[in-house]
């Protein structure tokens, strides 16, 4: 487990902004140290624990990367059409034995190695067959046009793939390029996920009048996963101190992170704050951010805890911009900053100075061809709705303090966020 020391997240200033908040949480946690070896096909989502050094290079062999005729450099037409005698034919997976000679040229389809003194590739639909069966090509194709050089793609004995990397289909995809069958990994972190209030109830559980369905502990623990996490689905925590911190304590040697929605407000009936007090050490955070302001982050017994607020909305924004952090610095993630796509905004708006904001928005083609974010019709940071029906969020920076139709806005989208 990573154990850190209950002041390592000390913070006595103003709210914290974001960048402050992600940059105390990357700088200050410590990645977890077990690593275990996985199949490839295994591989995705997880954290590369060692840099993977190519030990051949990609291609192993210098091959033709069309279907066509492979020629000598020096046998190029330079001016006018040239006709050459076909001699060979190479297939993919075949061997290119014998060397091309002098006013020849050879058939060769896409992946097959290049024969030797051959240095060019003409396409075939660039070429054609006289009366006499010989290949007619044409002038001004620069020597090596066509050709994949050995080690062109990666050198041997390069760095293909740096420890810390989220492996993605694409990173899979060139460890087997390599003949790699198993990489070494970073363990998954094991997250504790918790609800609290005596307001929610568990999905197939009797529900109160007065109650809701718990939906931030399913939503939670699906992004966890997205993340690669080991997830503890610990239930609802009712609100009374003393079983709150019982419960958290009971868990935190268990895991690499203890993750709670609800209850770190400033109400009477909001106990995660002071359950955390007494049985580790904890700074409430007043992060300047909406929605989503109320987030608490500390220590017990040297696993980190942080604590969402229990509106849903709130709870999705907060987890992307603390939780995701965390969750990749306890991995030994390389950094993964979310970056805003430039969009159009359709809609007006008024924010504080000083505040990062998100509205939920939907894309649209406009007549222009732009790209447009119209925002969701509702406000309200306990909507799913405003999840469901739109496509991502319009982030608006500390300094921004009203947005206009037609002003240009950065726009992240749900599907880059995990």
């Amino acid at each position: 487990m990573a154990q850190l020391s209950d002041d390592c997240f000390a913070f006595g200033g103003p709210m914290m902004s974001v960048d402050e908040a992600v940059g105390l949480i990357t700088t200050r946690v410590n990645a977890i140290a077990d690593l275990e070896t996985v199949a490839l096909v295994d591989a995705d989502g997880r954290v590369l624990a060692r840099d993977v050094a190519a030990p051949l290079p990609l291609p192993p062999f210098t091959n033709s990367a069309v279907d066509g005729y492979a020629v000598r450099n020096a046998d190029l037409p330079q001016s006018g059409e040239h006709a050459l005698p076909v001699d060979g034919r190479i297939q993919a997976g075949g061997l290119a034995q014998a060397a091309i000679k002098p006013g020849h040229t050879a058939r060769i389809f896409t992946g097959a190695p290049m024969p030797p003194e051959a240095g060019t590739v003409f396409m075939q639909e660039d070429v054609r067959i006289d009366e006499a069966g010989k290949v007619v090509l044409p002038p001004g194709l620069k020597p090596g046009a066509n050709v994949r050089p050995a080690g062109e793609d990666i050198p041997e004995g390069h760095v293909a793939l740096r420890a810390g990397q989220r492996l993605r289909p694409q990173h899979v995809a060139l460890a087997a390029a390599l003949g790699l069958m198993r990489v070494d990994v970073v363990r998954r972190i094991r997250v504790a996920v918790f609800s609290t209030g005596d307001e929610l109830a568990s999905p197939g559980e009797p529900r109160a009048t007065s109650q809701l369905f718990d939906s931030n502990r399913f939503m939670l623990m699906a992004m966890l996963r997205r993340l690669g996490c080991e997830v503890s689905d610990l239930g609802i925590l009712r609100d009374e101190r003393a079983s709150l911190a019982n419960g958290l304590k009971q868990v935190a040697s268990k895991h690499d992170l203890i993750l709670t929605t609800g209850g770190v407000s400033t109400g009477e009936e909001d106990h995660v704050k002071a359950a955390v007090e007494s049985v580790g050490s904890l700074v409430l955070w007043r992060m300047a951010i909406k929605p989503g302001r109320p987030v608490a982050m500390g220590i017990i017994g040297g696993t980190p805890l942080i604590g969402l607020p229990g509106n849903p909305v709130a709870s999705f924004v907060t987890f992307v911009h603390v939780v995701r952090p965390t969750a990749l610095a306890l991995m030994g993630g390389l950094p993964e900053p979310l970056l805003p796509i430039p969009v159009r905004a359709s809609f007006s708006y008024k924010k504080k100075i000083g505040r990062r904001e998100y509205v939920r928005v939907s894309l649209r083609r406009a007549e222009d061809g732009a790209l447009e974010a119209v925002k969701f019709p509702r406000e309200g940071a306990g909507l799913l709705s405003s999840l469901v029906e739109t496509d991502g969020l319009v982030e608006l920076g500390e300094d921004i303090t009203k947005v206009e139709p037609g002003q240009g806005v950065g726009f992240l989208s749900y599907a880059d966020l995990l």
